[in-house]
Protein backbone atom coordinates (compact mmCIF):
# COMPACT_ATOMS: atom_id res chain seq x y z
CA UNK A 1 0.00 0.00 0.00
CA UNK A 2 2.78 2.44 0.93
CA UNK A 3 4.45 2.15 -2.46
CA UNK A 4 1.19 2.93 -4.27
CA UNK A 5 0.64 5.97 -2.03
CA UNK A 6 4.13 7.17 -2.96
CA UNK A 7 3.52 6.67 -6.69
CA UNK A 8 0.19 8.48 -6.37
CA UNK A 9 1.85 11.44 -4.65
CA UNK A 10 4.51 11.64 -7.35
CA UNK A 11 2.00 11.52 -10.21
CA UNK A 12 -0.47 13.96 -8.64
CA UNK A 13 2.16 16.50 -7.60
CA UNK A 14 4.24 16.41 -10.79
CA UNK A 15 1.44 16.43 -13.31
CA UNK A 16 -0.97 18.39 -11.10
CA UNK A 17 1.63 21.12 -10.67
CA UNK A 18 2.20 21.15 -14.43
CA UNK A 19 -1.52 21.65 -15.02
CA UNK A 20 -1.70 24.36 -12.32
CA UNK A 21 0.93 26.26 -14.29
CA UNK A 22 -1.44 26.16 -17.31
CA UNK A 23 0.32 23.22 -18.88
CA UNK A 24 -1.60 20.87 -21.15
CA UNK A 25 -1.12 17.17 -20.49
CA UNK A 26 -1.54 16.38 -24.18
CA UNK A 27 1.75 18.20 -24.78
CA UNK A 28 3.54 15.50 -22.76
CA UNK A 29 2.17 12.72 -24.92
CA UNK A 30 5.09 12.06 -27.26
CA UNK A 31 5.09 8.35 -28.20
CA UNK A 32 8.20 8.61 -30.35
CA UNK A 33 10.22 10.08 -27.48
CA UNK A 34 8.97 7.36 -25.13
CA UNK A 35 9.90 4.61 -27.58
CA UNK A 36 13.43 6.00 -27.93
CA UNK A 37 14.01 6.43 -24.17
CA UNK A 38 12.29 3.30 -22.86
CA UNK A 39 13.67 1.15 -25.66
CA UNK A 40 17.23 2.37 -25.14
CA UNK A 41 16.97 2.12 -21.35
CA UNK A 42 15.50 -1.32 -21.01
CA UNK A 43 17.42 -2.60 -24.02
CA UNK A 44 20.69 -1.62 -22.33
CA UNK A 45 19.51 -3.44 -19.20
CA UNK A 46 18.99 -6.63 -21.24
CA UNK A 47 22.42 -6.26 -22.82
CA UNK A 48 24.23 -5.66 -19.53
CA UNK A 49 22.68 -8.32 -17.30
CA UNK A 50 22.27 -12.08 -17.30
CA UNK A 51 18.93 -13.82 -17.67
CA UNK A 52 19.08 -14.87 -14.01
CA UNK A 53 19.51 -11.28 -12.83
CA UNK A 54 16.61 -10.10 -14.99
CA UNK A 55 14.33 -12.86 -13.69
CA UNK A 56 15.28 -12.09 -10.09
CA UNK A 57 14.65 -8.40 -10.78
CA UNK A 58 11.16 -9.27 -11.98
CA UNK A 59 10.60 -11.32 -8.83
CA UNK A 60 11.83 -8.56 -6.52
CA UNK A 61 9.79 -5.87 -8.28
CA UNK A 62 6.73 -8.04 -7.84
CA UNK A 63 7.61 -8.50 -4.16
CA UNK A 64 7.94 -4.77 -3.41
CA UNK A 65 4.48 -4.01 -4.82
CA UNK A 66 2.87 -7.01 -3.13
CA UNK A 67 1.47 -6.94 0.38
CA UNK A 68 4.29 -7.40 2.87
CA UNK A 69 3.87 -10.10 5.53
CA UNK A 70 3.70 -9.05 9.17
CA UNK A 71 7.39 -9.13 10.10
CA UNK A 72 6.67 -9.50 13.80
CA UNK A 73 4.64 -12.64 13.09
CA UNK A 74 7.31 -13.96 10.72
CA UNK A 75 10.00 -13.62 13.38
CA UNK A 76 7.69 -15.09 15.97
CA UNK A 77 7.40 -18.24 13.87
CA UNK A 78 11.13 -18.29 13.12
CA UNK A 79 12.21 -17.94 16.77
CA UNK A 80 9.65 -20.49 17.94
CA UNK A 81 10.73 -23.00 15.30
CA UNK A 82 14.40 -22.57 16.16
CA UNK A 83 13.62 -23.03 19.85
CA UNK A 84 11.72 -26.25 19.19
CA UNK A 85 14.50 -27.61 16.99
CA UNK A 86 17.17 -26.82 19.58
CA UNK A 87 15.04 -28.22 22.38
CA UNK A 88 14.69 -31.44 20.39
CA UNK A 89 18.46 -31.54 20.04
CA UNK A 90 18.87 -30.99 23.79
CA UNK A 91 16.52 -33.85 24.61
CA UNK A 92 17.35 -36.39 21.90
CA UNK A 93 20.51 -35.26 20.12
CA UNK A 94 21.17 -33.99 16.59
CA UNK A 95 20.20 -37.30 14.96
CA UNK A 96 16.60 -36.69 16.09
CA UNK A 97 16.40 -33.85 13.57
CA UNK A 98 17.26 -36.00 10.57
CA UNK A 99 13.63 -36.68 9.65
CA UNK A 100 12.84 -32.97 9.89
CA UNK A 101 15.76 -31.47 7.98
CA UNK A 102 15.75 -34.13 5.25
CA UNK A 103 12.04 -33.64 4.46
CA UNK A 104 10.91 -30.30 5.90
CA UNK A 105 7.76 -30.33 3.77
CA UNK A 106 6.65 -33.37 5.78
CA UNK A 107 8.06 -32.30 9.14
CA UNK A 108 5.69 -31.84 12.07
CA UNK A 109 7.89 -28.93 13.16
CA UNK A 110 8.22 -26.99 9.92
CA UNK A 111 4.61 -27.45 8.84
CA UNK A 112 3.47 -25.61 11.97
CA UNK A 113 5.29 -22.47 10.79
CA UNK A 114 4.26 -21.64 7.21
CA UNK A 115 6.14 -18.32 7.14
CA UNK A 116 9.37 -20.31 7.39
CA UNK A 117 8.33 -23.45 5.52
CA UNK A 118 7.21 -21.35 2.52
CA UNK A 119 10.39 -19.24 2.51
CA UNK A 120 12.94 -21.29 0.52
CA UNK A 121 15.86 -19.00 1.37
CA UNK A 122 15.47 -19.32 5.15
CA UNK A 123 14.31 -22.94 5.02
CA UNK A 124 17.36 -24.05 3.04
CA UNK A 125 19.69 -22.07 5.30
CA UNK A 126 18.29 -23.74 8.42
CA UNK A 127 18.24 -27.30 7.09
CA UNK A 128 21.68 -27.07 5.44
CA UNK A 129 23.36 -25.82 8.60
CA UNK A 130 21.70 -28.34 10.90
CA UNK A 131 22.76 -31.00 8.42
CA UNK A 132 26.30 -29.63 8.61
CA UNK A 133 26.26 -29.82 12.42
CA UNK A 134 25.05 -33.41 12.34
CA UNK A 135 27.84 -34.53 9.97
CA UNK A 136 30.70 -33.87 12.35
CA UNK A 137 32.28 -31.68 14.97
CA UNK A 138 32.90 -28.07 13.96
CA UNK A 139 34.05 -25.22 16.16
CA UNK A 140 31.94 -22.06 16.60
CA UNK A 141 34.77 -20.01 15.08
CA UNK A 142 34.94 -22.19 11.97
CA UNK A 143 31.17 -22.18 11.51
CA UNK A 144 30.94 -18.43 12.05
CA UNK A 145 33.52 -17.84 9.32
CA UNK A 146 31.65 -20.18 6.94
CA UNK A 147 28.27 -18.57 7.63
CA UNK A 148 29.61 -15.03 7.25
CA UNK A 149 31.06 -15.93 3.87
CA UNK A 150 27.88 -17.73 2.77
CA UNK A 151 25.63 -14.82 3.77
CA UNK A 152 27.96 -12.29 2.11
CA UNK A 153 27.88 -14.23 -1.17
CA UNK A 154 24.08 -14.59 -1.00
CA UNK A 155 23.65 -10.89 -0.25
CA UNK A 156 25.89 -9.85 -3.12
CA UNK A 157 23.97 -12.09 -5.52
CA UNK A 158 20.56 -10.90 -4.29
CA UNK A 159 21.59 -7.23 -4.64
CA UNK A 160 22.57 -7.60 -8.31
CA UNK A 161 19.04 -6.76 -9.60
CA UNK A 162 18.83 -3.62 -7.44
CA UNK A 163 22.25 -2.48 -8.61
CA UNK A 164 21.34 -3.18 -12.23
CA UNK A 165 18.15 -1.13 -11.88
CA UNK A 166 20.11 1.64 -10.17
CA UNK A 167 22.61 1.82 -13.04
CA UNK A 168 19.81 1.90 -15.58
CA UNK A 169 18.00 4.59 -13.61
CA UNK A 170 21.14 6.72 -13.53
CA UNK A 171 21.41 6.40 -17.31
CA UNK A 172 17.81 7.47 -18.05
CA UNK A 173 18.50 11.24 -17.96
CA UNK A 174 21.17 10.55 -20.59
CA UNK A 175 18.67 8.62 -22.70
CA UNK A 176 16.31 11.59 -22.27
CA UNK A 177 19.01 13.89 -23.62
CA UNK A 178 19.55 11.45 -26.50
CA UNK A 179 15.87 11.72 -27.42
CA UNK A 180 15.98 15.50 -26.99
CA UNK A 181 18.97 15.84 -29.30
CA UNK A 182 17.22 13.74 -31.93
CA UNK A 183 14.19 16.01 -31.52
CA UNK A 184 16.36 19.09 -32.06
CA UNK A 185 17.79 17.52 -35.21
CA UNK A 186 14.22 17.17 -36.49
CA UNK A 187 13.52 20.77 -35.45
CA UNK A 188 16.52 22.05 -37.42
CA UNK A 189 15.01 20.47 -40.52
CA UNK A 190 11.89 22.58 -40.00
CA UNK A 191 13.57 26.00 -39.68
CA UNK A 192 12.03 27.21 -42.92
CA UNK A 193 8.55 26.34 -41.63
CA UNK A 194 6.13 28.37 -39.48
CA UNK A 195 7.31 29.47 -36.04
CA UNK A 196 4.47 27.58 -34.31
CA UNK A 197 5.65 24.34 -35.90
CA UNK A 198 9.19 24.92 -34.64
CA UNK A 199 7.82 25.49 -31.14
CA UNK A 200 5.94 22.20 -31.25
CA UNK A 201 9.08 20.29 -32.24
CA UNK A 202 11.22 21.98 -29.57
CA UNK A 203 8.57 21.19 -26.96
CA UNK A 204 8.50 17.55 -28.06
CA UNK A 205 12.29 17.39 -27.75
CA UNK A 206 12.18 18.80 -24.22
CA UNK A 207 9.59 16.18 -23.26
CA UNK A 208 12.30 13.60 -23.90
CA UNK A 209 14.49 15.21 -21.24
CA UNK A 210 11.52 15.30 -18.86
CA UNK A 211 10.75 11.59 -19.39
CA UNK A 212 14.36 10.61 -18.70
CA UNK A 213 14.54 12.62 -15.47
CA UNK A 214 11.08 11.45 -14.35
CA UNK A 215 11.90 7.79 -14.94
CA UNK A 216 15.18 8.09 -13.07
CA UNK A 217 14.29 10.04 -9.94
CA UNK A 218 10.58 9.29 -9.59
CA UNK A 219 10.41 5.59 -10.51
CA UNK A 220 13.59 3.60 -11.05
CA UNK A 221 15.79 4.97 -8.27
CA UNK A 222 13.04 4.60 -5.61
CA UNK A 223 12.30 1.10 -6.91
CA UNK A 224 15.99 0.23 -6.66
CA UNK A 225 16.09 1.46 -3.04
CA UNK A 226 12.96 -0.56 -2.22
CA UNK A 227 14.58 -3.68 -3.68
CA UNK A 228 17.71 -3.13 -1.58
CA UNK A 229 15.54 -2.79 1.52
CA UNK A 230 13.76 -6.03 0.60
CA UNK A 231 17.08 -7.85 0.31
CA UNK A 232 18.28 -6.45 3.64
CA UNK A 233 15.14 -7.74 5.35
CA UNK A 234 15.70 -11.18 3.87
CA UNK A 235 19.36 -11.21 4.89
CA UNK A 236 18.40 -10.10 8.41
CA UNK A 237 16.47 -13.35 8.86
CA UNK A 238 19.58 -15.32 7.92
CA UNK A 239 21.64 -13.30 10.40
CA UNK A 240 19.08 -14.18 13.07
CA UNK A 241 19.35 -17.91 12.32
CA UNK A 242 23.14 -17.64 12.21
CA UNK A 243 23.27 -16.04 15.68
CA UNK A 244 21.01 -18.75 17.12
CA UNK A 245 23.01 -21.64 15.67
CA UNK A 246 26.33 -20.17 16.83
CA UNK A 247 24.98 -19.59 20.34
CA UNK A 248 23.78 -23.20 20.41
CA UNK A 249 27.19 -24.41 19.28
CA UNK A 250 28.81 -22.42 22.09
CA UNK A 251 26.75 -24.39 24.60
CA UNK A 252 23.88 -22.00 25.31
CA UNK A 253 20.53 -23.41 26.37
CA UNK A 254 17.79 -23.20 23.70
CA UNK A 255 16.13 -20.13 25.24
CA UNK A 256 19.41 -18.21 25.49
CA UNK A 257 20.41 -19.28 21.98
CA UNK A 258 17.14 -17.97 20.59
CA UNK A 259 17.70 -14.76 22.55
CA UNK A 260 20.96 -14.31 20.63
CA UNK A 261 18.86 -14.26 17.46
CA UNK A 262 16.37 -11.84 19.01
CA UNK A 263 19.19 -9.37 19.62
CA UNK A 264 19.87 -9.14 15.87
CA UNK A 265 16.32 -7.97 15.07
CA UNK A 266 15.52 -4.37 14.18
CA UNK A 267 14.32 -2.29 17.14
CA UNK A 268 10.87 -1.62 15.68
CA UNK A 269 10.01 -5.33 15.58
CA UNK A 270 12.26 -6.76 18.32
CA UNK A 271 10.25 -8.19 21.22
CA UNK A 272 11.34 -7.97 24.82
CA UNK A 273 12.97 -11.04 26.37
CA UNK A 274 9.76 -11.73 28.30
CA UNK A 275 7.63 -11.55 25.15
CA UNK A 276 10.05 -13.81 23.30
CA UNK A 277 9.98 -16.32 26.13
CA UNK A 278 6.20 -16.31 25.97
CA UNK A 279 6.35 -16.87 22.19
CA UNK A 280 8.61 -19.89 22.27
CA UNK A 281 7.30 -21.60 25.38
CA UNK A 282 3.63 -21.11 24.50
CA UNK A 283 3.56 -21.32 20.68
CA UNK A 284 -0.21 -21.90 20.56
CA UNK A 285 -0.94 -18.51 22.12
Amino acid sequence: MQIFIGIGLVVVCVFGGFMMASGRLIALWQPSEMIIILGAGFGSMVIGNSKEVLLEMKSQLKAIVSKHPNETEVYRELLTLMYQLLDEVRLKGLKALDEHIEAPSQSSFFLCYPSVEENPLVLTFITDNFRLLSMGKISPHELESLLEHEIAVMQEDMLKPAHALHRTGEAFPGFGILAAVMGIIITMQQLDGPLSGIGVHVGAALVGTFIGIFMCYCLLEPASSAMESLVQRRIAMLECVKAIILAHLRGKMPLLAVDAGRKTMEPNIKPSFVDMEEWVTNPAM
